[in-house]
Protein backbone atom coordinates (compact mmCIF):
# COMPACT_ATOMS: atom_id res chain seq x y z
CA UNK A 1 0.00 0.00 0.00
CA UNK A 2 2.77 2.67 0.79
CA UNK A 3 4.52 2.01 -2.33
CA UNK A 4 1.65 2.66 -4.57
CA UNK A 5 0.88 5.71 -2.40
CA UNK A 6 4.21 6.94 -2.88
CA UNK A 7 3.92 5.82 -6.48
CA UNK A 8 0.70 8.22 -6.52
CA UNK A 9 3.01 10.98 -4.99
CA UNK A 10 5.74 10.67 -7.53
CA UNK A 11 3.34 10.47 -10.34
CA UNK A 12 1.36 14.10 -8.66
CA UNK A 13 4.72 15.85 -8.45
CA UNK A 14 5.59 14.92 -12.39
CA UNK A 15 2.36 16.16 -13.10
CA UNK A 16 3.41 19.65 -11.03
CA UNK A 17 6.80 19.96 -12.74
CA UNK A 18 4.86 19.30 -16.25
CA UNK A 19 2.61 22.54 -15.57
CA UNK A 20 6.00 24.24 -14.06
CA UNK A 21 7.31 23.64 -17.07
CA UNK A 22 4.72 24.35 -19.44
CA UNK A 23 4.56 27.70 -17.54
CA UNK A 24 8.03 28.33 -18.34
CA UNK A 25 7.60 27.67 -21.94
CA UNK A 26 4.32 29.87 -22.31
CA UNK A 27 5.89 32.95 -20.42
CA UNK A 28 9.36 32.76 -22.97
CA UNK A 29 6.66 32.95 -25.99
CA UNK A 30 4.85 35.98 -24.78
CA UNK A 31 8.23 37.46 -24.58
CA UNK A 32 9.43 36.81 -27.75
CA UNK A 33 9.77 39.98 -28.77
CA UNK A 34 10.28 41.73 -25.53
CA UNK A 35 13.78 43.70 -25.74
CA UNK A 36 16.47 42.45 -23.40
CA UNK A 37 14.40 39.62 -22.73
CA UNK A 38 16.37 36.42 -21.40
CA UNK A 39 15.10 32.42 -22.50
CA UNK A 40 14.08 30.52 -19.28
CA UNK A 41 14.37 27.14 -18.19
CA UNK A 42 13.63 25.28 -15.35
CA UNK A 43 16.46 23.10 -13.66
CA UNK A 44 14.58 19.81 -12.31
CA UNK A 45 16.90 18.02 -9.66
CA UNK A 46 16.41 14.41 -8.20
CA UNK A 47 14.64 13.96 -5.04
CA UNK A 48 15.95 12.19 -2.44
CA UNK A 49 15.73 8.22 -2.71
CA UNK A 50 13.80 6.05 -0.29
CA UNK A 51 15.28 2.64 1.13
CA UNK A 52 12.85 -0.36 1.44
CA UNK A 53 15.40 -2.81 3.04
CA UNK A 54 18.78 -3.70 0.73
CA UNK A 55 16.93 -1.54 -1.86
CA UNK A 56 16.78 2.26 -2.29
CA UNK A 57 13.83 3.59 -4.77
CA UNK A 58 13.92 7.13 -6.30
CA UNK A 59 11.02 9.23 -5.46
CA UNK A 60 10.73 11.41 -8.79
CA UNK A 61 12.38 14.84 -9.12
CA UNK A 62 11.34 18.48 -8.29
CA UNK A 63 12.23 22.10 -9.82
CA UNK A 64 15.55 23.16 -8.42
CA UNK A 65 15.00 26.35 -9.88
CA UNK A 66 14.13 28.45 -12.76
CA UNK A 67 17.28 29.90 -15.03
CA UNK A 68 17.57 32.21 -16.97
CA UNK A 69 19.93 31.71 -19.96
CA UNK A 70 21.70 34.74 -20.25
CA UNK A 71 26.28 35.42 -20.69
CA UNK A 72 26.94 38.19 -18.39
CA UNK A 73 30.64 38.67 -20.38
CA UNK A 74 28.32 39.02 -23.75
CA UNK A 75 26.14 41.83 -21.81
CA UNK A 76 28.80 43.58 -20.77
CA UNK A 77 30.34 43.89 -24.11
CA UNK A 78 26.89 44.86 -25.21
CA UNK A 79 26.94 47.57 -22.64
CA UNK A 80 30.23 49.03 -23.96
CA UNK A 81 29.59 48.95 -27.53
CA UNK A 82 26.08 50.64 -27.09
CA UNK A 83 28.21 53.44 -26.05
CA UNK A 84 30.80 53.69 -28.49
CA UNK A 85 27.58 53.57 -31.15
CA UNK A 86 25.91 56.66 -29.00
CA UNK A 87 29.16 58.33 -29.13
CA UNK A 88 29.39 57.87 -33.08
CA UNK A 89 25.76 58.29 -34.16
CA UNK A 90 25.40 61.59 -32.33
CA UNK A 91 28.70 63.01 -33.89
CA UNK A 92 27.71 61.64 -37.43
CA UNK A 93 23.66 62.98 -36.91
CA UNK A 94 25.19 66.54 -35.67
CA UNK A 95 28.00 67.11 -37.92
CA UNK A 96 26.09 65.96 -41.29
CA UNK A 97 23.86 68.97 -39.89
CA UNK A 98 26.97 71.13 -40.04
CA UNK A 99 27.68 69.73 -43.33
CA UNK A 100 24.48 71.41 -44.85
CA UNK A 101 25.67 75.03 -43.89
CA UNK A 102 28.50 74.50 -46.14
CA UNK A 103 26.78 72.67 -49.02
CA UNK A 104 27.13 74.67 -52.00
CA UNK A 105 25.64 72.13 -54.89
CA UNK A 106 21.81 72.97 -53.59
CA UNK A 107 22.13 76.92 -51.92
CA UNK A 108 24.99 79.84 -53.27
CA UNK A 109 27.63 79.02 -50.39
CA UNK A 110 29.87 81.62 -48.59
CA UNK A 111 32.72 80.42 -51.54
CA UNK A 112 30.14 82.02 -54.26
CA UNK A 113 29.62 84.82 -52.67
CA UNK A 114 33.23 85.66 -51.48
CA UNK A 115 34.12 84.78 -55.85
CA UNK A 116 30.72 87.50 -56.52
CA UNK A 117 32.86 90.02 -54.64
CA UNK A 118 36.06 89.73 -56.04
CA UNK A 119 34.44 89.88 -59.14
CA UNK A 120 32.76 92.91 -58.91
CA UNK A 121 36.24 94.76 -57.85
CA UNK A 122 37.33 93.48 -61.10
CA UNK A 123 34.58 94.85 -63.08
CA UNK A 124 35.14 98.35 -61.02
CA UNK A 125 38.34 98.43 -62.11
CA UNK A 126 37.29 97.92 -65.55
CA UNK A 127 34.69 100.93 -65.35
CA UNK A 128 35.90 103.10 -61.96
CA UNK A 129 33.21 105.83 -62.62
CA UNK A 130 30.27 103.53 -63.50
CA UNK A 131 27.66 104.15 -60.46
CA UNK A 132 25.58 100.79 -61.72
CA UNK A 133 29.13 98.62 -60.77
CA UNK A 134 29.81 100.52 -58.23
CA UNK A 135 25.78 99.04 -56.94
CA UNK A 136 27.09 95.87 -57.84
CA UNK A 137 30.23 96.44 -55.34
CA UNK A 138 28.09 97.89 -52.97
CA UNK A 139 25.12 94.24 -53.01
CA UNK A 140 27.88 91.68 -53.76
CA UNK A 141 29.67 93.04 -50.70
CA UNK A 142 26.32 93.07 -48.49
CA UNK A 143 25.58 89.84 -49.90
CA UNK A 144 29.34 88.34 -48.48
CA UNK A 145 28.84 89.89 -45.11
CA UNK A 146 25.07 88.52 -44.44
CA UNK A 147 26.68 84.81 -45.16
CA UNK A 148 28.95 84.98 -43.47
CA UNK A 149 26.61 86.13 -40.51
CA UNK A 150 24.18 82.87 -41.87
CA UNK A 151 27.18 81.06 -40.81
CA UNK A 152 27.82 82.18 -37.84
CA UNK A 153 24.30 81.85 -36.97
CA UNK A 154 23.70 78.59 -38.26
CA UNK A 155 26.71 77.06 -36.87
CA UNK A 156 25.64 78.72 -33.10
CA UNK A 157 21.98 77.61 -33.74
CA UNK A 158 22.93 73.82 -34.02
CA UNK A 159 25.37 74.29 -30.77
CA UNK A 160 22.10 75.26 -28.94
CA UNK A 161 20.27 72.78 -30.43
CA UNK A 162 22.88 70.45 -28.65
CA UNK A 163 21.99 71.96 -25.59
CA UNK A 164 18.87 71.02 -25.92
CA UNK A 165 19.38 67.35 -26.73
CA UNK A 166 21.93 67.56 -23.70
CA UNK A 167 19.41 68.35 -21.34
CA UNK A 168 16.62 65.73 -22.64
CA UNK A 169 19.50 62.83 -22.66
CA UNK A 170 20.38 64.13 -18.92
CA UNK A 171 16.57 64.25 -17.94
CA UNK A 172 16.11 60.77 -19.75
CA UNK A 173 19.63 59.59 -17.51
CA UNK A 174 17.97 60.53 -14.44
CA UNK A 175 14.53 58.44 -15.32
CA UNK A 176 16.77 55.64 -16.26
CA UNK A 177 18.83 55.66 -12.79
CA UNK A 178 15.33 56.43 -10.77
CA UNK A 179 13.95 52.50 -12.19
CA UNK A 180 17.38 50.96 -12.00
CA UNK A 181 17.21 52.15 -8.09
CA UNK A 182 13.24 50.71 -7.99
CA UNK A 183 14.29 47.68 -9.65
CA UNK A 184 17.64 47.18 -7.27
CA UNK A 185 14.95 46.98 -4.11
CA UNK A 186 12.77 44.32 -5.91
CA UNK A 187 16.17 42.33 -6.95
CA UNK A 188 17.60 42.08 -3.56
CA UNK A 189 13.86 41.61 -2.52
CA UNK A 190 12.83 38.66 -4.42
CA UNK A 191 16.28 37.11 -3.77
CA UNK A 192 15.58 37.02 -0.12
CA UNK A 193 12.41 35.12 -0.66
CA UNK A 194 14.88 32.58 -2.51
CA UNK A 195 13.79 33.24 -6.17
CA UNK A 196 15.99 34.25 -9.01
CA UNK A 197 14.41 37.52 -10.16
CA UNK A 198 14.70 36.79 -13.73
CA UNK A 199 12.41 39.38 -15.31
CA UNK A 200 13.94 41.89 -12.92
CA UNK A 201 17.28 41.57 -13.95
CA UNK A 202 15.99 41.10 -17.40
CA UNK A 203 14.67 44.96 -17.40
CA UNK A 204 17.62 46.01 -15.11
CA UNK A 205 20.26 45.15 -17.85
CA UNK A 206 18.63 46.52 -20.70
CA UNK A 207 18.04 49.96 -18.85
CA UNK A 208 22.46 49.83 -17.92
CA UNK A 209 22.33 49.16 -21.82
CA UNK A 210 19.82 52.03 -22.31
CA UNK A 211 21.98 54.35 -19.60
CA UNK A 212 25.49 53.31 -21.33
CA UNK A 213 23.85 55.03 -24.82
CA UNK A 214 23.60 57.58 -23.57
CA UNK A 215 26.77 58.48 -21.46
CA UNK A 216 29.80 56.79 -20.27
CA UNK A 217 29.08 54.20 -16.61
CA UNK A 218 30.67 52.06 -14.77
CA UNK A 219 28.37 49.37 -13.12
CA UNK A 220 29.08 46.62 -10.87
CA UNK A 221 26.75 44.09 -8.41
CA UNK A 222 27.20 43.25 -5.21
CA UNK A 223 26.83 39.83 -3.62
CA UNK A 224 22.98 41.07 -2.46
CA UNK A 225 21.98 41.60 -5.96
CA UNK A 226 22.41 45.37 -5.57
CA UNK A 227 23.98 47.47 -8.78
CA UNK A 228 25.93 50.42 -8.33
CA UNK A 229 26.58 52.82 -11.45
CA UNK A 230 29.01 55.78 -11.95
CA UNK A 231 29.06 57.75 -14.86
CA UNK A 232 32.58 58.95 -15.99
CA UNK A 233 34.97 58.98 -12.96
CA UNK A 234 33.05 60.19 -9.68
CA UNK A 235 29.51 60.55 -10.52
CA UNK A 236 27.75 57.25 -8.09
CA UNK A 237 23.77 57.77 -9.83
CA UNK A 238 22.94 54.84 -8.83
CA UNK A 239 23.37 53.04 -5.13
CA UNK A 240 21.22 50.43 -4.00
CA UNK A 241 18.44 52.02 -3.42
CA UNK A 242 19.37 55.42 -3.80
CA UNK A 243 19.78 57.20 -7.20
CA UNK A 244 21.53 60.66 -7.89
CA UNK A 245 20.51 63.39 -10.29
CA UNK A 246 22.62 64.63 -13.20
CA UNK A 247 21.54 68.79 -14.08
CA UNK A 248 22.49 70.84 -16.81
CA UNK A 249 23.48 74.73 -16.51
CA UNK A 250 24.40 77.31 -18.74
CA UNK A 251 28.28 78.64 -17.97
CA UNK A 252 30.61 80.88 -18.58
CA UNK A 253 33.20 80.44 -21.58
CA UNK A 254 36.08 78.34 -20.44
CA UNK A 255 38.47 76.56 -22.88
CA UNK A 256 36.74 75.15 -26.01
CA UNK A 257 33.34 75.86 -24.48
CA UNK A 258 31.47 78.62 -25.63
CA UNK A 259 29.71 81.11 -23.30
CA UNK A 260 26.24 80.21 -22.67
CA UNK A 261 26.50 76.51 -23.63
CA UNK A 262 25.39 74.20 -21.13
CA UNK A 263 27.84 72.16 -18.81
CA UNK A 264 26.82 69.14 -16.52
CA UNK A 265 26.43 68.92 -12.51
CA UNK A 266 26.65 66.47 -10.05
CA UNK A 267 25.54 66.50 -6.30
CA UNK A 268 26.45 63.76 -4.06
CA UNK A 269 24.31 64.55 -1.26
CA UNK A 270 21.33 67.04 -1.42
CA UNK A 271 22.70 69.88 0.43
CA UNK A 272 26.06 68.92 -1.21
CA UNK A 273 27.89 71.54 -3.46
CA UNK A 274 27.46 71.18 -7.52
CA UNK A 275 30.39 69.37 -8.90
CA UNK A 276 31.04 70.14 -12.53
CA UNK A 277 31.55 66.43 -14.06
CA UNK A 278 31.14 68.10 -17.91
CA UNK A 279 34.78 66.74 -18.86
CA UNK A 280 34.23 63.45 -17.52
CA UNK A 281 31.37 62.26 -19.67
CA UNK A 282 33.51 61.54 -22.46
CA UNK A 283 31.11 58.43 -23.93
CA UNK A 284 27.69 58.34 -25.21
CA UNK A 285 25.62 60.45 -26.86
CA UNK A 286 26.54 63.15 -24.39
CA UNK A 287 29.60 62.65 -24.89
CA UNK A 288 29.24 62.76 -28.78
CA UNK A 289 27.62 65.45 -28.56
CA UNK A 290 29.70 67.89 -26.40
CA UNK A 291 32.92 66.97 -28.28
CA UNK A 292 30.89 67.86 -31.66
CA UNK A 293 29.53 71.17 -29.86
CA UNK A 294 32.74 71.99 -27.82
CA UNK A 295 35.37 71.05 -30.73
CA UNK A 296 34.46 70.37 -34.37
CA UNK A 297 32.02 72.93 -34.70
CA UNK A 298 34.39 75.69 -32.50
CA UNK A 299 36.85 74.54 -34.29
CA UNK A 300 35.01 75.26 -37.87
CA UNK A 301 33.78 79.09 -36.33
CA UNK A 302 37.48 79.59 -35.68
CA UNK A 303 38.54 79.17 -39.03
CA UNK A 304 35.38 80.78 -40.64
CA UNK A 305 36.03 84.16 -37.73
CA UNK A 306 39.55 84.02 -38.99
CA UNK A 307 38.61 84.33 -42.88
CA UNK A 308 35.91 87.07 -42.37
CA UNK A 309 38.95 88.81 -40.00
CA UNK A 310 41.58 88.74 -42.71
CA UNK A 311 39.26 89.54 -45.69
CA UNK A 312 37.68 92.68 -44.14
CA UNK A 313 41.31 93.48 -42.71
CA UNK A 314 42.72 93.79 -46.04
CA UNK A 315 40.22 94.98 -47.64
CA UNK A 316 40.01 98.17 -45.17
CA UNK A 317 43.82 98.24 -45.66
CA UNK A 318 43.63 98.59 -49.20
CA UNK A 319 40.44 100.64 -49.53
CA UNK A 320 41.60 103.28 -47.26
CA UNK A 321 44.86 104.28 -49.10
CA UNK A 322 42.59 105.01 -51.77
CA UNK A 323 40.12 107.73 -53.01
CA UNK A 324 36.52 107.96 -53.54
CA UNK A 325 34.33 109.39 -56.73
CA UNK A 326 34.42 112.72 -54.75
CA UNK A 327 38.47 112.45 -54.33
CA UNK A 328 38.39 112.16 -50.29
CA UNK A 329 40.43 109.39 -48.64
CA UNK A 330 38.71 106.07 -48.21
CA UNK A 331 36.98 104.74 -45.37
CA UNK A 332 37.20 101.14 -43.71
CA UNK A 333 35.38 99.53 -46.62
CA UNK A 334 34.14 96.59 -43.65
CA UNK A 335 32.81 97.53 -40.13
CA UNK A 336 32.70 95.72 -36.51
CA UNK A 337 35.51 93.65 -37.03
CA UNK A 338 38.26 94.69 -34.44
CA UNK A 339 38.99 90.90 -33.58
CA UNK A 340 39.07 87.60 -34.77
CA UNK A 341 36.82 86.42 -32.45
CA UNK A 342 33.19 86.48 -33.53
CA UNK A 343 34.24 88.17 -36.63
CA UNK A 344 31.60 85.97 -38.97
CA UNK A 345 29.24 87.27 -36.90
CA UNK A 346 29.74 90.84 -36.71
CA UNK A 347 31.35 91.99 -40.16
CA UNK A 348 29.48 94.40 -41.99
CA UNK A 349 29.28 96.62 -44.62
CA UNK A 350 29.95 100.21 -43.72
CA UNK A 351 26.59 101.95 -43.80
CA UNK A 352 28.06 105.00 -45.33
CA UNK A 353 29.56 102.95 -48.45
CA UNK A 354 25.62 101.39 -48.45
CA UNK A 355 23.93 104.70 -48.28
CA UNK A 356 26.44 106.20 -50.89
CA UNK A 357 28.21 104.07 -53.10
CA UNK A 358 30.36 106.95 -54.44
CA UNK A 359 32.94 106.59 -51.11
CA UNK A 360 33.90 103.37 -52.66
CA UNK A 361 37.38 104.07 -53.53
CA UNK A 362 39.12 102.99 -56.57
CA UNK A 363 42.05 105.52 -57.07
CA UNK A 364 45.23 105.44 -55.69
CA UNK A 365 45.41 109.56 -56.44
CA UNK A 366 43.54 112.45 -56.24
CA UNK A 367 41.57 113.92 -58.99
CA UNK A 368 42.06 110.80 -61.12
CA UNK A 369 38.83 110.06 -62.80
CA UNK A 370 39.88 106.53 -64.41
CA UNK A 371 42.18 105.26 -61.66
CA UNK A 372 41.84 101.51 -61.00
CA UNK A 373 44.48 100.96 -58.93
CA UNK A 374 42.94 100.62 -55.85
CA UNK A 375 40.26 98.23 -57.10
CA UNK A 376 42.42 95.75 -58.66
CA UNK A 377 44.52 95.57 -55.49
CA UNK A 378 41.23 94.52 -53.62
CA UNK A 379 40.52 92.47 -56.32
CA UNK A 380 43.71 90.78 -56.33
CA UNK A 381 43.27 89.99 -52.74
CA UNK A 382 41.33 86.62 -53.37
CA UNK A 383 45.22 85.07 -54.66
CA UNK A 384 46.87 86.59 -51.97
CA UNK A 385 48.72 84.34 -49.55
CA UNK A 386 47.02 86.20 -46.57
CA UNK A 387 46.00 83.11 -44.39
CA UNK A 388 47.86 80.70 -42.06
CA UNK A 389 51.02 83.12 -41.92
CA UNK A 390 51.07 83.74 -45.86
CA UNK A 391 50.96 79.91 -46.40
CA UNK A 392 47.29 79.77 -47.97
CA UNK A 393 44.66 82.27 -49.95
CA UNK A 394 41.42 82.84 -48.43
CA UNK A 395 39.93 80.44 -51.25
CA UNK A 396 42.69 78.14 -49.98
CA UNK A 397 41.29 78.39 -46.67
CA UNK A 398 38.13 78.03 -47.16
CA UNK A 399 38.92 74.50 -49.14
CA UNK A 400 40.51 73.19 -46.29
CA UNK A 401 37.96 74.17 -43.82
CA UNK A 402 35.82 72.17 -46.02
CA UNK A 403 37.40 69.42 -46.45
CA UNK A 404 38.53 69.45 -42.74
CA UNK A 405 34.46 69.49 -42.03
CA UNK A 406 34.28 66.97 -44.37
CA UNK A 407 36.67 64.44 -43.06
CA UNK A 408 35.21 64.70 -39.51
CA UNK A 409 32.18 64.00 -40.98
CA UNK A 410 32.91 60.96 -42.62
CA UNK A 411 35.00 59.45 -40.61
CA UNK A 412 32.24 59.68 -37.85
CA UNK A 413 30.35 58.07 -40.06
CA UNK A 414 32.68 55.33 -40.94
CA UNK A 415 32.85 54.96 -37.08
CA UNK A 416 29.59 54.73 -36.95
CA UNK A 417 29.07 52.10 -39.36
CA UNK A 418 32.06 49.89 -37.80
CA UNK A 419 30.17 50.15 -34.06
CA UNK A 420 27.11 48.87 -35.44
CA UNK A 421 28.49 46.49 -37.17
CA UNK A 422 29.82 45.10 -34.18
CA UNK A 423 27.05 45.76 -32.02
CA UNK A 424 24.49 43.67 -34.82
CA UNK A 425 27.51 40.70 -34.36
CA UNK A 426 26.89 40.66 -30.54
CA UNK A 427 23.07 41.05 -30.24
CA UNK A 428 23.00 38.40 -32.98
CA UNK A 429 25.52 36.01 -30.78
CA UNK A 430 23.02 37.02 -27.68
CA UNK A 431 20.04 36.05 -29.48
CA UNK A 432 21.07 32.59 -30.32
CA UNK A 433 21.97 32.49 -26.58
CA UNK A 434 19.44 34.14 -24.78
CA UNK A 435 16.73 34.69 -27.44
CA UNK A 436 13.46 32.78 -27.73
CA UNK A 437 12.93 30.08 -30.34
CA UNK A 438 9.90 29.34 -31.31
CA UNK A 439 10.43 25.77 -32.58
CA UNK A 440 12.71 24.94 -29.75
CA UNK A 441 9.44 26.04 -27.03
CA UNK A 442 6.50 24.18 -29.38
CA UNK A 443 9.37 21.41 -28.62
CA UNK A 444 9.30 21.84 -25.32
CA UNK A 445 5.83 22.13 -25.18
CA UNK A 446 4.80 19.09 -26.69
CA UNK A 447 7.74 17.14 -24.40
CA UNK A 448 5.83 18.85 -21.07
CA UNK A 449 2.86 17.82 -22.43
CA UNK A 450 3.60 14.20 -23.34
CA UNK A 451 4.87 14.05 -19.39
CA UNK A 452 2.15 15.35 -18.23
CA UNK A 453 -0.07 12.67 -20.10
CA UNK A 454 1.99 9.96 -19.16
CA UNK A 455 2.25 11.00 -15.46
CA UNK A 456 -1.81 11.19 -15.75
CA UNK A 457 -1.48 7.98 -16.93
CA UNK A 458 0.55 6.81 -14.41
CA UNK A 459 -1.37 7.75 -11.42
CA UNK A 460 -4.86 6.08 -13.01
CA UNK A 461 -2.66 3.04 -12.45
CA UNK A 462 -1.52 3.46 -9.73
CA UNK A 463 -5.72 4.09 -8.52
CA UNK A 464 -6.34 0.65 -10.29
CA UNK A 465 -3.72 -1.20 -8.41
CA UNK A 466 -4.69 0.26 -5.44
CA UNK A 467 -8.32 -0.96 -6.35
CA UNK A 468 -7.24 -4.23 -7.26
CA UNK A 469 -5.39 -4.62 -3.56
CA UNK A 470 -9.09 -3.53 -1.78
CA UNK A 471 -10.75 -5.70 -3.47
CA UNK A 472 -8.18 -8.25 -2.34
CA UNK A 473 -8.88 -7.65 1.05
CA UNK A 474 -13.18 -7.50 0.63
CA UNK A 475 -12.58 -11.52 -0.70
Amino acid sequence: MSKISSMMNVAQRSMQNSQMGLQTVSHNIANKSTKGYSRQRVDFVNNAAQGFGKTRVGMGARPGKIERINNPYLEKQLEKTQTDVGYSTSKAETLARVEQIYNEQINKGLNHFMGEFFNSFRELSNNPESLATRTLVKESADFLTKDFNRVDKQMKNIQRDVDFQIATHVEEINQITKEIADLNEKVQRVTIEGGPANDERDRRDELVKQLSEKVNINYAEGDSGLLTITAGNSAVLVSGYSHRDLFVSPTGEKGDKGEGNFDIFYKATEEGTPVNVTTQLNGGKLGGLLEVRDKSINEILHRVDNMAYTLAKEVNKAHVQGFDRYNKQGQGFFENVQEAKGAAGKIRLNMNLKTDVGLIATAATQNAPGDNRIANIISNIQYKNSMENGASTLDDYYNSTVGKLGIMAKRANNDLVSQEGIQKQLSNIRESISGVNLDEETSKMIEYQKSFDASARLIRTADEMLDTVLNLKRL
